[in-house]
């Protein structure tokens, strides 16, 4: 496809800079309360989304990194995944249903357990330098819909005070990212912006003139025909 992601993943990459940032700085202040350490994959079995922006990227780096049989196995794996994942949500859509609140659905939700796809079997991330931001805060306060939330092994004090990731005010930085994007790209699908998907998904899809909702016309001038109007 001939379109330049590069500026978009820069501008990506700098809100990666402030979330590792945000990281450290917590880590520096409390080392004793933050448990981050080799082999630890609480994280990893998280169920979180994707905005388009951090599912090119991780999609791109994957298939940079990765090829012949490894790339398939963990494909395999990432579909594995998926499916429970859909399980999952499948439930909570039924529970929305059925009239139980959004707190009570995300409770549910983060009771579940799904082993990400990028984790081999040393419970190690595969694509460790580009992990998602939610993968790099994890460790830490962080604040969602005005609720805090931390690391279930970590030594933070509940009702204590401490310096927070406010994960909603990077959900928008990239929801809006994703949305100058999907508008550079002139796509037809005009809520694509708003797209989330789970890691295993991002590492599935084909992110081609196709999905991405480029018109026909534009499809045609990049492979060297051109289109015809009837």
């Amino acid at each position: 496809m001939d379109f330049d992601f590069s500026p978009y993943f820069e501008k990506y990459e700098e809100l990666v800079a402030v979330a590792e940032d945000a990281f450290n700085r917590i880590k520096k202040d409390y080392p004793e309360c933050v448990k981050c350490e080799l082999g630890c994959a609480d994280c990893c079995h998280a169920l979180f989304d994707l905005t388009l922006i951090e599912a090119l990227y991780v999609n791109h780096k994957f298939k940079a990194a990765f090829e012949g049989e490894q790339r398939e196995t963990m494909l395999e794996r990432a579909n594995q995944s998926d499916r429970k994942t859909y399980k999952i949500k499948k439930r909570a859509g039924k529970m929305m249903k059925e009239g139980s609140t959004d707190e009570e659905i995300l409770e549910k939700i983060a009771a579940e357990s799904v082993r990400c796809a990028l984790l081999n079997e040393e419970n190690l991330c595969d694509l460790y330098d580009f992990r998602p931001i939610t993968c790099r805060l994890y460790g830490v306060p962080t604040a969602i819909g005005g609720k805090g939330h931390t690391c279930g092994l970590s030594a933070f004090s509940p009702g204590e005070s401490y310096p927070t990731a406010n994960l909603d005010r990077i959900q928008t930085a990239l929801t809006a990212l994703s949305n100058a994007l999907v508008a550079d790209l002139k796509s037809k699908y005009l809520t694509l912006g708003e797209m989330l998907v789970p890691l295993s998904r991002a590492l599935l899809t084909d992110y081609d003139e196709t999905y991405l909702g480029l018109k026909l016309e534009d499809a045609g001038k990049k492979d060297g025909t051109e289109s015809k109007n009837e």
